[in-house]
């Protein structure tokens, strides 16, 4: 068993169509997996576009979108945003994420995020901001395992966010 973070590739396209078909309906994380995957080569170009930011809408800022590969199955995505605007160190923060719901309870996100924070210090990113919503036990207990410390919540209920940092390896 193989387990690796990879930049988007067509090689994993029916992976990530069925990876897109067991969210059915549910809300996807990251951002990115709400991009029309149609014409696949559009999407690949789109998500690179991003990373090198190009023809960003407003409001956003570069960033990186990440697939976690397992024997060649697409099983989490993560996306890394490369600095923060004001509206994004409010709610949004670094590091957006999720996992195929068929690997969840499984450690998988830890990995995940193991990885993706890895892509960040890469970067130079010191001071990394996580944040989820309260009513998410899971995200937070995830962010905390990480070595995310609570900061701060913003908003009312029931659209709290909790904002964790993970502070820079050299504190």
């Amino acid at each position: 068993m193989s387990i690796a973070l990879t930049k988007p590739s067509i090689e994993y396209k029916a992976s990530y169509e069925a990876y897109i078909a067991e969210l059915a309906d549910e809300e996807r994380y990251p951002f990115p997996l709400d991009y029309p995957h149609q014409d696949f080569p559009a999407l690949l170009q789109r998500l690179e576009d991003l990373a090198n930011g190009v023809n960003l809408p407003s409001g956003y800022v570069p960033s990186t979108t990440y697939w976690l590969i397992k024997d060649d199955d697409l099983i989490g995505v993560s996306n890394l945003r490369h600095f923060l605007n004001p509206a994004l160190e409010q709610s949004g923060g670094h590091i957006g994420l999720g996992v195929r719901p068929s690997h969840r309870h499984a450690g998988i996100g830890k990995t995940l995020m193991a990885l993706t924070i890895a892509e960040a210090r890469k970067r130079g990113i010191g001071d990394i901001h996580i944040h989820c919503y309260k009513n998410n036990p899971a995200s937070a207990r995830l962010i905390v395992a990480s070595g995310g410390k609570l900061h701060s919540e913003v908003g009312h209920a029931p659209s709290i966010v909790q904002r964790y940092v993970v502070p820079a390896a050299s504190r």
